[in-house]
């Protein structure tokens, strides 16, 4: 029989399973189903056939197995809206390992990340290693790689490879548009991404940091319909007012939800939904995915079938994944199965109908495919004179960072000299940054100033993880220290690393592109604990130092940057003069 045939043969079954004239795969009884059109919690049963919800009601139906809920609250799988991958620094494999037994059944991924550095060749390799997972992995073709014109990243990804991307049945459509001057300036390359996501009825997604007034609202007129980098509430309130969907974040480095919490409360931003964007294993761990920033909603007011509604069938609705997001006939049997609305972990997990977590276990027996390691840090040979920076006086505009935000500010400083050299001084909260192009070893490096990391003592921090092109960035007080960082991060094949006194007394490698472990999630956030304490001992207090470094180098937000070519204004659209 044919795929048709066969797809035609399940679709009589189902029908017939849910008139009760056949038997079904598994059926879930005395629920309290959570119904996300009418935001009401109802009494019922729940049968299954095929991966799919047959039927929903009061109804007694017919299956192969039972399983009784005993009054349990029942609720769709829930989605992440958007989510980079890479930043949890896990395999898919792994990161379905941690997440499916916290509820999430669905994840937008942008994978602009491995794509800086392999282009369609590294998004290839996370489509094939997602295939297969009790956790569907769904893609947006990048619309920034590199992310500004003038970046040195290891891939460019041009309109014909973002057309190619958009034919594939899992990418769903034009991720995050981060070039926004370019846009708004109407530049080709941009608008014909944009044109193509149009083209293929495909979403398109926003970021535009403290973007308002009329550029936001020509912004929006390019058919954007996202965003996920609302900081205040009068830009959430503003951008949802154009009819964006509000992709509330809440990361690893980016903190929103507790600023944005009084206008969902109050029913203002319209049809918004919760995003993680850059958060890492560790922090998947202690404080949970979706449904540790869901059961804090509630906590706050919002009525509990309300705000499942917003962590389920709304992102569904908006990328166009028609058949999930709700507990209802002819959709995927993706459910979650809940004790009470204060307990994190599910009681049950469930993919298309197979129980794929118990209690907080994962049970899945899938074995997806490995992905295959590549040394991709190509680095020039450097020494100790690379990382020494004559500033033209002892006046200098420093990068200003704030913990659990990733915008930045421009901050001038009064700086310590010798001979001519900027000098570390540990009453002043001033470290050197470096970022060295690590693709092709072209030798470049931008040097400058942040303000933030409050070292207070000698020593140094590094990473391959750099967004977005992931060229090396680090930070530190001396050349000796900063030199034996790069090095480390070389000889690991990508990864974080800390030095003090020219030894490393703390890493992680990632030997995937430079951005994913082959550990487990459990080994990766011992690792990061590890490097968290040791940055802790030089008297750091930032809450999330390894991805607020990773953050200096991403050119297309405010205020300053990092870059191989060195210091970028971003609102001036300029480098500036050391």
């Amino acid at each position: 029989m044919t795929s048709d045939g066969n797809a035609l043969g399940r679709l009589q079954r189902r029908i017939q399973v849910a008139r009760g004239s056949a038997v079904g795969d598994v059926r879930f009884v005395n629920g309290q189903i959570v119904n996300v059109f009418t935001r009401r919690i109802e009494p019922g049963n729940i049968v299954c056939a095929d991966g799919f919800i047959a039927g929903v009601g009061p109804f007694e139906w017919q299956a192969e197995r039972t399983i009784d809920l005993e009054g349990r609250f029942v609720l769709p799988g829930l989605v992440d809206a958007h989510m980079h991958l890479e930043s949890a620094l896990l395999s898919p494999s792994e990161l379905a390992r941690l997440v499916v037994p916290q509820g999430t059944s669905a994840i937008v991924c942008d994978p602009h990340e491995i794509g800086n550095v392999l282009g369609v060749r590294g998004i290839e390799m996370l489509l094939t290693a997602s295939e297969h997972l009790p956790l569907e992995l769904f893609f947006m073709a990048p619309s920034c790689v590199p992310a500004a014109a003038w970046e040195h990243s290891g891939a460019v990804l041009g309109v014909a490879e973002v057309g190619e991307l958009l034919k594939h049945d899992r990418v769903q459509g034009l991720a995050e548009v981060m070039d926004f001057p370019a846009l708004l300036g109407g530049d080709s390359n941009v608008l014909r991404k944009v044109l193509a996501a149009t083209d293929a009825g495909a979403a398109i997604d926003g970021h535009a940091p403290g973007l308002s007034g009329r550029d936001l609202v020509a912004y929006v007129s390019a058919g954007i319909r996202s965003d996920h980098e609302s900081t205040t509430v009068q830009e959430a309130r503003h951008k949802a007012s154009l009819g964006m969907l509000v992709q509330v974040r809440e990361g690893s480095s980016a903190r929103n939800l507790e600023t944005l919490l009084p206008l969902i409360v109050a029913g203002e931003l319209g049809d918004w939904c919760l995003a993680t964007d850059d958060i890492h294993a560790d922090d998947l761990i202690e404080h949970g995915h979706i449904n540790g920033l869901l059961l804090r909603v509630i906590a706050a007011g919002v009525s509990p079938a309300g705000a499942v509604r917003h962590a389920t069938l709304v992102p569904a609705r908006h990328y166009g994944l028609s058949d999930r997001g709700a507990i209802a006939p002819g959709y995927r049997a993706d459910l979650v199965v809940m004790d009470n609305w204060q307990q994190r972990k599910p009681w049950l997990v469930v993919n298309q109908g197979d129980v794929v977590a118990r209690q907080g276990e994962y049970v899945s027996p899938s074995q997806p495919p490995e992905i295959q390691r590549e040394n991709t840090i190509r680095i020039a040979l450097l020494t100790e004179n690379d990382f020494v920076f004559r500033p033209a006086g002892s006046s200098v505009a420093a990068i200003g960072i704030t913990d659990g935000q990733i915008v930045t500010h421009r901050k001038t400083v009064e700086v310590a000299m010798e001979e001519g050299r900027w000098s570390f001084d540990p009453q002043r909260d001033v470290m050197l940054v470096a970022s060295i192009e690590r693709h092709r070893a072209s030798g470049q490096r931008g040097l400058g100033l942040v303000s933030g990391f409050g070292f207070k003592s000698h020593g140094a921090i590094g990473s391959s993880v750099a967004h977005d092109s992931h060229n090396l960035v680090i930070a530190g007080t001396n050349p000796a220290d900063m030199l034996a960082c790069s090095t480390a991060i070389a000889e690991l094949g990508g990864g974080w690393v800390v030095v003090s006194g020219g030894k490393v007394i703390a890493s992680l490698a990632l030997p995937i592109a430079g951005l994913l472990s082959i550990e487990s999630a459990d080994t990766v956030a011992r690792h990061l604990c590890e490097l968290r304490h040791a940055v802790l001992q030089f008297g750091c207090p930032l809450s999330d130092p390894f991805g607020m470094l990773s953050f200096l180098a991403l050119s297309v937000i405010p205020e300053l940057r990092i870059t191989d070519r060195g210091v970028f204004d971003v609102l001036g659209q300029q480098f500036l003069q050391s």
